[in-house]
Protein backbone atom coordinates (compact mmCIF):
# COMPACT_ATOMS: atom_id res chain seq x y z
CA UNK A 1 0.00 0.00 0.00
CA UNK A 2 1.19 3.32 -1.07
CA UNK A 3 1.78 6.00 1.85
CA UNK A 4 -1.52 8.22 0.68
CA UNK A 5 -3.51 5.50 0.70
CA UNK A 6 -2.42 4.06 3.93
CA UNK A 7 -3.91 7.89 5.20
CA UNK A 8 -6.99 7.46 3.05
CA UNK A 9 -7.88 4.50 4.51
CA UNK A 10 -7.14 5.99 8.10
CA UNK A 11 -9.04 9.00 7.86
CA UNK A 12 -12.00 6.80 6.37
CA UNK A 13 -12.36 4.40 9.02
CA UNK A 14 -12.24 7.13 11.76
CA UNK A 15 -14.99 8.99 9.86
CA UNK A 16 -16.99 5.57 10.20
CA UNK A 17 -16.21 5.02 13.56
CA UNK A 18 -16.64 8.63 14.72
CA UNK A 19 -20.14 8.06 12.28
CA UNK A 20 -21.51 4.97 14.15
CA UNK A 21 -20.39 5.93 17.56
CA UNK A 22 -22.30 9.16 17.45
CA UNK A 23 -25.30 7.10 16.25
CA UNK A 24 -25.04 4.92 19.17
CA UNK A 25 -25.15 7.54 21.10
CA UNK A 26 -28.05 9.39 19.78
CA UNK A 27 -30.38 6.30 19.98
CA UNK A 28 -29.38 4.65 23.20
CA UNK A 29 -28.00 7.38 25.31
CA UNK A 30 -29.66 10.84 24.77
CA UNK A 31 -32.22 11.60 26.61
CA UNK A 32 -35.20 12.37 23.70
CA UNK A 33 -37.66 13.95 26.31
CA UNK A 34 -38.38 14.00 29.91
CA UNK A 35 -41.53 14.86 31.87
CA UNK A 36 -43.66 13.45 34.66
CA UNK A 37 -46.93 11.08 33.89
CA UNK A 38 -49.67 10.72 36.84
CA UNK A 39 -52.01 7.74 37.12
CA UNK A 40 -53.02 4.67 38.91
CA UNK A 41 -50.08 2.01 38.97
CA UNK A 42 -51.37 -0.72 37.93
CA UNK A 43 -48.45 -3.21 37.69
CA UNK A 44 -44.48 -3.57 38.05
CA UNK A 45 -42.43 -7.10 37.42
CA UNK A 46 -39.17 -7.95 36.96
CA UNK A 47 -38.97 -10.31 34.00
CA UNK A 48 -36.93 -10.95 30.81
CA UNK A 49 -35.25 -13.96 29.64
CA UNK A 50 -31.21 -12.98 29.49
CA UNK A 51 -31.42 -9.71 31.06
CA UNK A 52 -34.02 -9.00 33.67
CA UNK A 53 -35.57 -5.84 33.72
CA UNK A 54 -38.66 -3.70 35.84
CA UNK A 55 -41.38 -3.23 33.57
CA UNK A 56 -44.02 -1.78 34.77
CA UNK A 57 -47.99 0.43 33.53
CA UNK A 58 -49.71 2.73 34.97
CA UNK A 59 -53.43 4.14 34.04
CA UNK A 60 -53.85 7.27 33.58
CA UNK A 61 -57.81 8.91 33.62
CA UNK A 62 -59.81 8.81 30.68
CA UNK A 63 -62.16 11.71 29.68
CA UNK A 64 -65.54 11.42 27.87
CA UNK A 65 -65.44 12.30 24.25
CA UNK A 66 -67.82 14.31 22.62
CA UNK A 67 -69.15 12.43 19.98
CA UNK A 68 -69.77 9.11 21.35
CA UNK A 69 -69.98 9.42 24.95
CA UNK A 70 -67.38 7.75 25.81
CA UNK A 71 -64.63 7.22 28.31
CA UNK A 72 -61.13 6.34 27.18
CA UNK A 73 -58.14 5.01 29.24
CA UNK A 74 -54.67 5.47 28.81
CA UNK A 75 -51.91 3.47 29.31
CA UNK A 76 -47.90 4.56 29.87
CA UNK A 77 -45.59 1.74 29.89
CA UNK A 78 -42.52 2.55 30.89
CA UNK A 79 -39.19 0.46 32.54
CA UNK A 80 -37.43 0.86 36.13
CA UNK A 81 -33.28 0.29 35.80
CA UNK A 82 -33.09 1.10 39.48
CA UNK A 83 -33.55 -1.63 41.56
CA UNK A 84 -34.20 0.63 44.92
CA UNK A 85 -36.82 2.57 42.98
CA UNK A 86 -39.18 -0.55 41.73
CA UNK A 87 -38.62 -1.50 44.82
CA UNK A 88 -40.43 1.35 45.90
CA UNK A 89 -43.19 1.25 43.08
CA UNK A 90 -43.87 -2.36 44.28
CA UNK A 91 -44.98 -1.27 47.43
CA UNK A 92 -47.41 1.64 45.60
CA UNK A 93 -49.52 -1.20 43.21
CA UNK A 94 -53.06 0.18 42.81
CA UNK A 95 -52.12 4.18 44.32
CA UNK A 96 -52.17 7.19 41.95
CA UNK A 97 -48.55 7.90 41.36
CA UNK A 98 -46.75 10.50 39.83
CA UNK A 99 -43.80 9.29 37.92
CA UNK A 100 -40.70 11.49 36.55
CA UNK A 101 -39.15 9.79 32.81
CA UNK A 102 -36.68 9.69 30.48
CA UNK A 103 -37.83 8.81 27.00
CA UNK A 104 -34.90 7.35 24.57
CA UNK A 105 -35.38 6.63 21.04
CA UNK A 106 -33.88 3.11 21.46
CA UNK A 107 -33.75 0.48 23.90
CA UNK A 108 -31.19 -1.36 25.36
CA UNK A 109 -31.85 -4.77 26.67
CA UNK A 110 -30.43 -3.79 30.11
CA UNK A 111 -32.64 -1.11 30.76
CA UNK A 112 -35.88 -2.55 29.67
CA UNK A 113 -38.21 -3.26 26.96
CA UNK A 114 -39.56 0.11 26.43
CA UNK A 115 -38.35 3.33 25.67
CA UNK A 116 -39.87 5.22 28.65
CA UNK A 117 -37.30 4.81 31.65
CA UNK A 118 -39.00 6.01 34.74
CA UNK A 119 -36.04 7.18 37.23
CA UNK A 120 -38.06 9.29 39.89
CA UNK A 121 -40.90 8.86 41.85
CA UNK A 122 -42.47 12.55 42.93
CA UNK A 123 -45.51 11.59 44.44
CA UNK A 124 -47.57 8.73 45.90
CA UNK A 125 -51.26 8.86 47.20
CA UNK A 126 -53.64 6.57 48.52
Amino acid sequence: MKPVSKKIFLISTIIVVLLLSGFVFFKYYFVFGEGVKAGQLNYLVYKGYVFKTYEGKVIQSGFRSQSTGTIQSYEFVFSVDDKVLADSLMLCSGKEVELHYKEYLGTLPWRGVNKYVVDKIISVKK
